[in-house]
């Protein structure tokens, strides 16, 4: 399952994001260090179907053409300045974070708490410091990593006659490095292996991070944020959210008071509301309005659809039913990276099935592809294999 991080600084409603996305317990307070220990829990992204596309029904795992499919997010400590070094719970933070696939980076963009989640006037801090002071700390963790170990790479890749992208793989492989990402990185970075003083390996960590972490901006708190701070995020490619309209609106339809799905720009009011309940929630509504939704869901998206690249295949036993051997339609969604083969999407859905593959059918156009083709988005495929 593709494992996404919550990362920030504390107090900047990460532990609410989480709650929101997963409808987990989780601690929320507005103070420092909520999160201590790492909160575990499953979100979703939200897909249209292919199954309105193909006109088959019903389909038992969407509702009204709408499918949820599961990733995993973890709600890391609080990072604060020179985390790298240890200082707060900066070891835990990192070492929490470096198993995530992706990292959703939630940011206070209403301004009002400082560098180490302390609450402030409104609209005091701006909240693109908190987007450079994150990637800041993950590249000088990286480089304290790489400075104290530099010598002994050089000395063992020398020793060994070893390609230097490939073993550094290897030393980094537990901090979720491949081959290929650190070689594009000691391309970019223009490192070479020998002696090498503090800014050329500040610029290796540095290619390292882009290349390792796919980080989304959330804009959380926009229900409370300045425009001009709204717009800032949104300049650098972040998204704007309000975390604590999505619980609310969650909390609301899980308890029968309206209709509503994570990713819905509007909901429905189905039960009868106290004078309270209607006036927050035209303010939410308000929101929605103007932003399109809460943000929350969209969020979740970019990280899955445009930082990670996946794509959705839905795998069939019958071809021309889009069934499995129980009959139920398109029963299954997986996430699948984009250039990922029919013989690599065999293996992922069972491991025999990959070893004793024989072909693959576009259940679209009912032919074969070859084992090489590239998956589609929505592709619907059937894997024939004699396991």
């Amino acid at each position: 399952m593709i494992e996404i991080g919550l990362a920030g600084k504390p107090n900047s409603g990460k532990s609410t994001f989480f709650r929101a996305a997963t409808m987990a317990d989780a601690e929320i307070a507005n103070y420092p260090f909520t999160t201590i220990k790492p909160n575990v829990g499953v979100g979703h992204v939200r897909v249209e179907c292919v199954c309105r596309e193909l006109g088959v029904f019903p389909c038992g795992n969407c509702a009204e053409g709408i499918r949820y499919i599961p990733v995993k997010l973890i709600d890391v400590a609080g990072l604060v300045p020179d985390a790298h070094k240890g200082r707060g719970l900066g070891n835990e933070f990192l070492d929490d974070l470096r198993q995530a696939d992706a990292i959703i980076h939630i940011v206070d963009a209403s301004g009002t708490t400082d560098e180490e989640g302390n609450e402030i006037g409104a609209g005091t801090r701006d909240p693109m410091d908190d987007v450079v002071f994150l990637e800041r700390e993950l590249v000088m963790w990286l480089f304290g990593i790489l400075k104290r170990n530099w010598d002994k790479f050089v000395r063992r890749i020398q020793m060994e006659k070893r390609d230097p992208a490939k073993y550094i793989s290897e030393q980094l492989a537990g901090l979720g490095f491949d081959e290929m990402t650190v070689r594009e990185a000691m391309r970019g970075s223009g490192v070479n292996i020998g002696a090498v003083d503090n800014e050329i390996l500040a610029g290796f960590a540095d290619e390292l991070m882009k290349k390792r972490f796919r980080i989304v901006i959330a804009g959380n708190k926009a229900d409370k944020a300045p425009d001009e701070n709204l717009k800032k995020i949104q300049d650098a490619g972040g998204i704007a959210c309000s975390a604590m309209y999505e619980l609310t609106l969650r909390t609301a339809s899980g308890n029968g008071y309206i209709k509503y799905r994570p990713g819905d720009r509007e909901f429905e009011i189905i039960k009868e509301l106290n004078e309270k309940q209607k006036k927050a929630l035209e303010i939410i509504g308000e929101f929605m309005r103007k932003h399109g939704g809460t943000g929350v869901q969209r969020v979740l998206n970019a990280a899955v659809f445009e930082k990670l690249e996946y794509i959705v295949v839905y795998p069939v036993e019958d071809e021309n039913k889009f069934t499995d051997t129980k009959g139920n339609v398109l029963p299954d969604a997986l996430l699948v990276k984009r250039g990922t083969t029919a013989r690599e999407l065999a293996y992922m859905i069972h491991t025999d099935i990959g070893k004793n593959y024989i072909y693959a059918v576009d259940a679209r156009k009912k032919i074969r592809v070859s084992e090489d083709y590239e998956l589609k988005n929505n592709d619907v495929i059937k894997i024939v294999s004699s396991a």
